[in-house]
Order: C-alpha cells, then structure tokens, then sequence
C-alpha cells in the first residue's frame, strides 16, 4: 500500500509538472526546469501581484512545495495554499509590503532529503542515523541510508535561484525584504535556511514544522538534535524574525510538545513578541487547507508594514 501511495503520488506529481497553474489575483512567471550544479532541475513559479511594474521594487518570499501552492485544480490532493489570493487581498488592503512569491517546486522522490536540515542529522550517532532509515524506510520515504541533501538544496536557493530572481524581477535583495516559508518539512527547511544564511534571509514562516524529521514518536533522537542546533545557530534576534504554528489533528498531534521544547530555545536566546510568535491552532490538521486558513498570519508578521 505505501509503495502504491509513492507511485501515485509521483504520477500526479509528474502529470502535474506539465500543467498550466491558473491564480485568482496577480499573474505566475514560470521558469521551467531550473537547472541547477547543485540539485535536479525543477519548475519554479513565480507569483507578481496586481500592478506588478518594473519601476519599483518589491520583497521576495521564497516558499517550498511550489506545486501546491496556487492551484488546487493541478495538486495531487485536489488542495491547495491558495497563495495568490491570500498575498493579493494582504497587498490591495496594504497590510504587507508589496512583494513577490517565488514558488520552488518540489521533487518528489527526494523530498525527504532535501528538507531534512542536515547539520543537525549529522551530529547523530552512527545508530541513531540507522534508525533515522529504518524509521524512513518503514514509511516508504526512502529506500537506501538516508542522507540529507539540504545543503545543496540551500546552495541552489541562495547561490542560483536567488541570483537569477534579483536580476531578472523588480526585487529588493537585501535579507530585511527577503523571507523563506513552508510546512511540515518545508517548515523545517525554511528554519534552517535561515540559520545557515542569517546574511540572506530576515525571516521565516514555519508552519506545522515537522519536528520529529520521521514519523516515530518513540526511539527518535532527531528532535533533540534540532534543539542542540537551534541553541547554537538561531539567527540573530535583534534582525530576524521566525513565526511557527501548529494544530493538533493528523500528523500535527506529534507537534504540540516538540513545539513548547522549541519555544523554550526561543525565550533562552532572547527572542520577544516582536521577533517571533508560535501560534497554536486547535482541532486544525496537517493540510494544504489549514495552512491557507491561516497564512495570512505570518505573511503580516514578517512582511506587514512597519
């Protein structure tokens, strides 16, 4: 069953690859098949608001699972983030900043890898990172040893992908007009980027972050080792800000300790109000739906108007 589950879910992603995404406000630039040293090359969409004018500028939001988030009508599970009409409505109401989404298609069979935060899985033990696979393989989620990929996938957003944005779209570049979002594995990687990358992005958006990194709730040192990291490697408090979020239905149940642990890390490193916020988000569960309810949410912390 699960190895049925992989496949379909490779095949809706593949017939999805070749789909027109329509929005509901604002236009999508499709760069097709970004081609990268460091990674498979990948679609990637980007979202220009109504009035999109080369004589201004605009801030950037790089966001994961690019496929997912336009249009319910092309995704593998009819569902969708409905990016477009959450940053249009924020944007004509003038709540945010004007700017841009850059959506960064995923590849499916190497997901896993290339949103497992890697420094800290590389500070496990030798058993520790054996039972990292077995956990991973007992769901289907790889077939060889597990071995993260995230710092090419980084290499390729902040020394590729971001490069070619800034210079062919109307951008800000500097790191206070530029953001870094995604869930559940997406929240993971978009926490790490900004620890590695400080320089590059001012603030992330992490919901429904995946913090057990498998899916076993017992025998699992993956959290702790995301805690000792972010105890050495939280970016700045002073310049940055990080949203997180959670529910507690469906894989978000795993979340609501994990979460509290993490918050505890924030207070210690001198993170207030102003510079994050964790929001929990009872009876909602892990889905594409969920995390569009509610967007609006971090989208406005760390790119409303000052």
């Amino acid at each position: 069953m699960k190895s049925s589950f992989t496949g379909l879910l490779a095949l809706f992603i593949s017939v999805s690859f070749a789909q027109e995404i329509n929005v509901s406000t604002g236009k999508l630039s499709r760069i097709s098949a970004f081609k990268s040293q460091y990674i498979e090359a990948r679609n990637v969409d980007v979202w220009l608001p109504d009035g999109y004018s080369t004589t201004e500028k605009y801030a950037v939001l790089y966001m994961h699972d690019g496929q997912m988030l336009y249009d319910a009508a092309t995704t593998w599970n009819k569902q969708a983030w409905e990016a477009d009409e959450v940053a249009g409505k924020l944007i004509a109401e003038e709540i945010t900043q004007k700017f841009i989404i850059v959506g960064v298609w995923n590849n499916s069979s190497k997901r896993h890898p290339e949103y497992f935060p890697q420094k800290p899985y590389e500070s496990l033990t030798p058993i520790e990172k054996d039972t990292v696979t077995a956990q991973l393989q007992k769901v289907g989620r790889t077939k060889e040893a597990f071995q993260p990929l995230s710092d090419l996938y980084l290499k390729f957003l902040v020394t590729e992908l971001k490069p070619y944005v800034d210079k062919n779209y109307a951008t800000f570049s500097d790191k206070d007009h530029t953001f870094i979002a995604g869930s559940s594995m997406g929240g993971l990687i978009s926490l790490y980027a900004i620890c590695e990358y400080p320089a590059v992005f001012g603030g992330a958006a992490c919901m429904s972050t995946h913090w057990p990194g498998t899916f076993a709730t017992t025998n699992n040192q993956v959290p702790t080792a995301f805690i000792k990291y972010l105890q050495q490697h939280l970016p700045d408090p002073k310049t940055h800000k990080i949203y997180f979020d959670y529910g507690d239905q469906t894989l978000d149940a795993m979340y609501p300790k994990l979460q509290d642990n993490v918050d505890t890390v924030m207070v210690a490193k001198g993170y207030t109000s102003r510079q994050w916020m964790t929001k929990f988000f009872p009876g909602k569960d892990h889905s594409e739906k969920s995390w569009h309810e509610r967007l609006a949410i971090p989208l406005t912390f760390l790119i409303g108007k000052q």
